[in-house]
């Protein structure tokens, strides 16, 4: 189940980013070609409304930022600034890494059911209760965009719904650490083909040629100075 929802999310990302960048592509073509005095295109082109597309190019960067948020703290693409916290004994360290995941899992938490509050109120609840044949004569049907003209709370939806992903990226994440003391570590500086090592021989000094073990961040995250015995 989880490695369902894991292809899911990386599945929304990707289609969310893939349609933004054909929209604004397409926009873009138009703009250039309908600027140019070719007979019965030009004229077709200009009769092409594409004013909606700036509109629906950034809702599809929002649910791309809400839902690529969530993978980010799967992954753990996101940047902490951990300086003080990884310089604190085993102890300490396990109780504010726990402090730190479950405060973002709380303030996903307020956000997500904050945001379901909000889109129920914009609407949601008209489109509910009349998809059901309940009568909604002392309801509102809720406002809808300037453009594409879609009811807003299908667009704000992403709110709740990216929110609450991330809460439950944040208990995963801080359920795996209580189990394995381990947290998800993203290589920002991995290619794909390239080795991760080009010194496999990790010893200390270091041979000739290979001084800058000293400042490798062989964790991913931050440069060790290897000229410590603790090391």
């Amino acid at each position: 189940m989880n490695k369902l929802l894991n292809r899911f999310e990386e599945l929304l990302v990707m289609t969310f980013m893939a349609l933004a960048t054909l929209v604004t592509l397409a926009a873009v073509l138009h703009r250039y070609f309908s600027g140019l005095a070719i007979p019965v295109v030009q004229d077709w082109l200009l009769g092409l409304r594409f004013a909606w597309s700036q509109e629906l190019t950034i809702i599809l960067f929002v649910w791309m930022a809400k839902f690529g948020a969530a993978y980010g703290v799967r992954t753990g693409i996101h940047v902490g600034v951990d300086v003080l916290v990884n310089r604190l004994k085993d102890g300490h360290r396990r109780v504010f890494i726990v402090f730190g995941l479950l405060a973002g899992a709380l303030f996903t938490g307020i956000i997500s059911i904050l945001g379901a509050l909000f889109v129920w109120e914009n609407g949601a609840h008209y489109a509910s209760f009349h998809a059901l044949g309940m009568d909604v004569s002392a309801l509102t049907e809720g406002p809808v965009t300037p453009d594409l003209e879609w009811p807003t709370w299908i667009v704000y939806s992403a709110i709740p719904l990216g929110s609450a992903l991330m809460c439950f990226r944040f208990l995963q994440v801080v359920w795996g650490f209580l189990r394995t003391g381990a947290l998800p570590q993203h290589d920002h500086g991995h290619v794909d083909g390239v080795d991760k090592s080009d010194h496999p021989d990790d010893t200390w000094p270091p041979k000739a040629g290979d001084e800058d073990r000293l400042y490798r961040m062989d964790d991913d995250l931050h440069p060790h100075d290897l000229s410590r015995k603790d090391q």
